[in-house]
């Protein structure tokens, strides 16, 4: 089995334990103070790691501008942005909601930034998921209290805004970052990351953080599984094919997360949510899958 073939189940898999992170992180550390944390330890790794194996770093000024800003996008913006706004009061399920709307919205710029074209059934297989996820999680926002939806307003604009950061990082990696050594790469997203949430700290936080087993165990899981081989997975997926595919494989976080909720805290798995991910798994299939080549 090659790595192209695991690399999308593998990435869904690990990218989803970000929110099991959060539930563990979130009662004992500041949310933008944690990140930064994760940033500096992961670009700490990663710049061991490069000395290690004499990776090649990018060549030019413009190189280095490129994947620093696409740290920006992609990690101090969407991550800080969701883990900020769950911490000021939007539900998971809304904020899963929200993050997962980004297949949609790639879809929609792709063809206009990188040139993508979608085929008929991946255009179907990106509205399946979009129907799943609803059948997934409609039932669960339903249930809210509007006192809940109205408390967090400006934490949804900031939720709102992460989505669009992570789904412009995704097309500027596509369209600036096909060529280069990703570990560097990465290694300067990291690095841009910290740049630009470190000042947030600063003004929004009390760098509170209580260091017990909960967070050890969080932070180590943060860098390792989700920075640097979560990230890793993701940087593949996008230069190795369309960006559409990549984004689509974010419909399938949600369910996972719930089902990863059920197994880790009890959490209840309604029948709504095991009918959306099925229909989501199809959604995905249809938008992954290779087109038969022609007769000859």
């Amino acid at each position: 089995m090659t790595i192209e073939r695991i690399a999308p189940a593998l990435f869904v898999l690990l990218w989803s334990t970000g929110w099991i992170v959060a539930r563990y992180a979130a009662p004992h550390a500041d949310p933008l103070f944690f990140l930064c944390l994760r940033y500096v330890s992961a670009a700490a790794v990663f710049v061991v790691f490069c000395m290690i194996v004499r990776a090649q770093w990018p060549q030019t000024r413009a190189q280095w501008w490129h994947a620093t800003f696409s740290g920006v996008l992609l990690h101090a913006i969407y991550l800080g942005g969701v883990w900020w706004a769950i911490a000021h009061g939007v539900p998971t399920a809304l904020s899963g909601l929200i993050a997962a709307l980004q297949p949609l919205l790639t879809a929609t710029v792709a063809p206009f930034v990188v040139g993508e074209r979608l085929s008929g059934s991946q255009k179907l297989g990106i509205g399946l998921g979009l129907v799943g996820l609803m059948i997934a999680i409609v039932p669960n926002l339903m249930a809210l209290e509007p006192e809940q939806i109205a408390a967090a307003t400006v934490p949804l604009i900031v939720n709102v805004v992460a989505m669009v950061a992570v789904t412009a990082g995704t097309l500027y990696q596509k369209r600036y970052l096909q060529t280069g050594d990703l570990r560097t790469i990465a290694t300067l997203q990291y690095f841009g990351a910290f740049v630009v949430t470190a000042p947030f700290v600063l003004l929004l936080e009390d760098m509170r953080i209580v260091w017990n087993f909960e967070v050890f165990v969080a932070l180590a899981w943060s860098v390792f599984g989700l920075s640097l081989l979560a990230i890793a997975l993701l940087l593949y997926l996008i230069r190795r094919g369309q960006v559409s595919k990549a984004a689509s494989l974010i419909y399938l976080v949600p369910p996972t997360v719930a089902i990863q909720a059920f197994l880790y805290f009890g959490e209840e798995l309604p029948l709504p949510m095991i009918i959306g991910t099925l229909v989501v798994v199809l959604g995905v299939y249809l938008t992954n899958r290779k087109p038969k080549a022609p007769v000859t």
